[in-house]
């Protein structure tokens, strides 16, 4: 369909954006966004009206668009004209905040970064972030930053992970957490230890734990090491169970882990390697481990629990990644967090912990892309609305068919002959959550379900006066996996259940 939308006029692809039946838009516009020709993307501009269409509609275009694997500065450019000065939903204009993000991070990856579209991308988000006075307005501009990785944005991010308010501070942190061991720099390391060892002023634990990840992910110092091991020892119970397993499966499982011989070095001396650091008996818990593996790709599952003393879900990160020749892929991250919980559960807070709002909500991030967070509740009304009034419906994170892969290469032969490579490979993503807590049955149920299929097109075609030549394949894959976590909080010791469900996998 997108080879065939490459071919076609502007007065075509309008014409058939306008006539086609509601339920099969979705696809005729991320085909629209994928094909990226000059003719389709102007055809889109035409046909969406922002300030109309359905929240669906729009979502999955900016969706498209920050998936794009090559995205031209045109679509960049639809997009922040679309954004500019209008009064739009709030759903909406978030969602077009991270899609600039990623649009901005992928032209720079091209090389592109000198486009007058791209400056133009970047001075938004910059402008955005300054001007921002709501707290989720600015977490919003911070995810952005983190889907667009540049250099020069790690000292903005730096001065809101050290001075903003929670939720700034943890969504500055887990930006910072996705950029590349180059841009770690010294600068940054000293503003983790800061955070991580409160010199500055009190964080949560959660902002605390991802700028000690940081330290630990990012070729550390032994200093580094020994002194995150040694401050275990005044943390209360979880964090510190955590902590420690973090750094014993960075020892145990990742073989490409830089941090593994440092941290062998340092297991040799036995007044940090003994039974009053590592007989912390908490119950949370992180895991990582491979699913399947070949000489040139891992793929990964991970699992991060984190409780509070009272035995209630803090935050839980399940993570799908794929390893190959030092290169890492998030291919998809779904955290959970739940924030408040203290207060209900009649639980004291740390010193000089700011007592948070009750709230609940998930954030996601697929093929290195950052999705826009969904809130499940926020304050006690609503969490006993959702309760009262819940439909027992899944929210859908996202759902939506994306071109992954759009690669063609012409390659000259010593015989003077040349052939021509097409490759294209396109996905099919539905992934589903849903957090459900029980005040009456002292439960807690997070699931994820994520179902997905993979089409993958290959042609080599050789062409000269004397001879034809063409080589074809398809592949096809289909996948689904269903996590699914349920915790009882009832009686001491908390009872939890974890189930991790991968269907069939058809391969044609």
């Amino acid at each position: 369909f997108i080879q065939m939308l490459r071919g076609a006029k502007k007065r075509d692809i309008l014409q058939l954006l306008r006539r086609a039946p509601e339920d099969t838009r979705p696809f005729l516009v991320e085909a629209a966004v994928a094909a990226q020709s000059v003719a389709s993307l102007a055809a889109l501009s035409d046909f969406l009206d922002f300030s109309k269409e359905p929240k669906s509609l729009l979502e999955k275009f900016l969706y498209a668009a920050a998936f794009s694997p090559r995205p031209s500065g045109e679509l960049l450019h639809i997009i922040l004209d679309k954004l500019d000065g209008k009064q739009l939903a709030p759903e909406i204009w978030e969602t077009g905040i991270v899609a600039v993000g990623s649009l901005v991070g992928k032209l720079c990856q091209q090389n592109l970064c000198g486009l007058q579209v791209v400056e133009r991308g970047v001075e938004t988000i910059l402008r955005g972030l300054r001007g921002a006075e709501e707290e989720h307005l600015v977490v919003i501009f911070l995810l952005a930053l983190g889907n667009m990785m540049l250099p020069e944005t790690v000292p903005t991010l730096l001065d809101h992970a050290e001075d903003g308010p929670t939720a700034v501070t943890a969504a500055a942190t887990s930006a910072l957490q996705r950029f590349p061991t180059p841009l770690i720099s010294s600068k940054v390391k000293r503003v983790m230890r800061r955070i991580f060892h409160q010199k500055r002023k009190s964080y949560d634990k959660t902002c605390r734990l991802a700028a000690a990840e940081i330290l630990l992910d990012n070729h550390p110092s032994p200093m580094d090491v020994i002194n995150i091991l040694l401050a275990t020892s005044e943390m209360e119970t979880e964090m510190a169970t955590f902590l420690l397993l973090k750094v014993q499966n960075s020892l145990r499982e990742h073989h490409h882990h830089v941090a593994k011989k440092i941290m062998k070095d340092i297991m040799g001396d036995p007044r940090i390697n003994n039974y009053n650091f590592f007989s912390k008996v908490g119950i949370s818990s992180s895991f990582s481990g491979p699913l399947t593996g070949t000489q040139d790709l891992t793929s990964t599952f991970g699992l991060d629990l984190l409780f509070l003393e009272g035995g209630f879900l803090r935050k839980s990160v399940s993570d799908f990644s794929l390893l190959s020749h030092g290169q890492r892929l998030r291919a998809a991250q779904v955290t959970f967090e739940a924030q408040g919980m203290e207060s209900m559960m009649g639980e004291s807070l740390s010193e000089g912990e700011e007592e948070p709002e009750l709230t609940a909500g998930m954030s996601a991030t697929f093929f290195d892309v950052q999705l826009r967070p969904i809130i499940f509740f926020q304050g006690y009304t609503d969490l006993m609305a959702k309760v009262l009034l819940s439909s027992g419906e899944p929210t859908s994170v996202v759902r939506g068919n994306l071109l992954l892969m759009d690669h063609h290469q012409v390659i000259p032969l010593q015989s003077g002959l040349q052939v021509t490579i097409k490759l294209q490979g396109g996905l099919g993503l539905d992934i589903s959550a849903d957090m459900d807590v029980s005040i009456w049955e002292q439960e807690l149920k997070t699931s994820i379900s994520a179902r997905g299929s993979l089409a993958m097109d290959f042609q080599a075609e050789l062409d000269s006066p004397f001879l034809q030549a063409t080589l074809r394949s398809q592949t096809e894959l289909e996948t689904s996996i269903h996590f699914n976590t349920k915790l009882r909080f009832s009686s001491s010791p908390v009872l939890m259940c974890l189930q991790l469900r991968e269907e069939q996998i058809p391969h044609r």
